[in-house]
């Protein structure tokens, strides 16, 4: 088997949760089975991966359990939630890739890596948190919450009142060398879930974890630098990247350059809520020395890996 090179492959939400009507934990499962199996094509081509992953719904339902519960038990942290959530969705990642391996004879073990990433305590976003977690509340509660635990809410769009959050930059990935390490011994890793889990630096150089988000494709942009992958994979909803999207001269992409993806974002091509986050953290790869990066959905990654499908960005 030749060596491919390292590849930091970013699955998306659908690669869990596909839709409204399957969010239970076997319905999650049997989506990851689906990608793992993708993914394990790559290892059996020959890429050494790190598979990074989202965590949105699942923090909400950690910390919807938590506000029911709250009479009984003490409610979990933001953090924490992000925690629990890496250890449970690496766990599932980690035994779905056993069996696959187990039955295609593939000599590879999975392993999870709790990440931590930091963020600067001067990000603006700490002075402007925009990021809806957590459930729905009526405008006593939001207050309520507001004045005892020094919540941001805000009113959602007549649906009620949300907690927000903010979502800094991320600076450094704390485990980036133990994950190169692992990944050095043959493992295939699991890391960075969610973005990492957002900390700060203290003055005494040790970390504390933050009420925070993460964009989990910029936290995975970041690793993918500290360990000089070779290749960034973002696995999402689509097979290719289009523009004048669902207009009448839309266009799907085969590749662009950085340059071009630049002049396409100048241009407001990609969506704030979905493709313009994905092309912002490639960007962020590319310009700390990144190879190339590609853009597809689970079920075309062998062809796009073959030049058959998917959008490359390169420099």
């Amino acid at each position: 088997m030749q060596k491919k090179g390292l590849a930091v492959v970013a699955v998306g939400g659908n690669a869990l949760i596909q839709d409204k009507d399957h969010q239970s934990i076997p319905d999650q499962y049997q989506a990851a089975v689906k990608t793992m199996n993708h993914i394990a094509n790559m290892i059996e081509e020959g890429w050494d991966v790190v598979v990074t992953h989202g965590n949105g719904p699942q923090v909400g339902f950690v910390l919807r359990r938590s506000e029911i519960s709250a009479k009984e038990l003490p409610e979990v942290p933001l953090d924490f939630c992000g925690a629990d959530t890496q250890g449970s969705i690496g766990y599932m990642f980690q035994q779905i890739l056993y069996n696959v391996f187990h039955d295609r004879g593939i000599q590879k073990q999975a392993a999870t890596v709790i990440t931590q990433t930091i963020v600067d305590s001067k990000d603006p976003a700490f002075q402007n948190p925009t990021k809806p977690i957590g459930s729905f509340m009526d405008e006593h509660l939001a207050k309520e919450k507001k004045e005892k635990e020094g919540w941001v809410v805000v009113e959602d769009a007549g649906r009620g009142w949300r907690r927000v959050v903010p979502s800094p930059i991320p600076q450094t990935i704390v485990e980036a060398d133990a994950i190169r390490n692992l990944i050095d011994k043959g493992f295939v890793v699991v890391a960075v879930g969610g973005g990492g889990i957002p900390v700060m630096e203290k003055e005494d150089g040790s970390l504390t974890g933050v009420e925070a988000v993460i964009d989990k494709d910029l936290g995975s942009a970041i690793l993918a630098s500290m360990i000089n992958a070779d290749l960034f994979l973002i696995s999402t909803a689509v097979e290719k990247v289009a523009i004048n999207f669902n207009k009448p001269d839309q266009k799907w992409l085969d590749s662009m350059t950085v340059a071009e993806a630049k002049q396409y974002m100048s241009e407001g091509q990609f969506a704030k809520g979905s493709m313009l986050p994905k092309i912002e953290a490639i960007l962020k790869y590319m310009s700390a020395g990144g190879k190339k990066a590609l853009i597809t959905d689970p079920e075309h990654i062998k062809d796009a890996l073959d030049g058959k499908t998917g959008t490359w960005i390169v420099p």
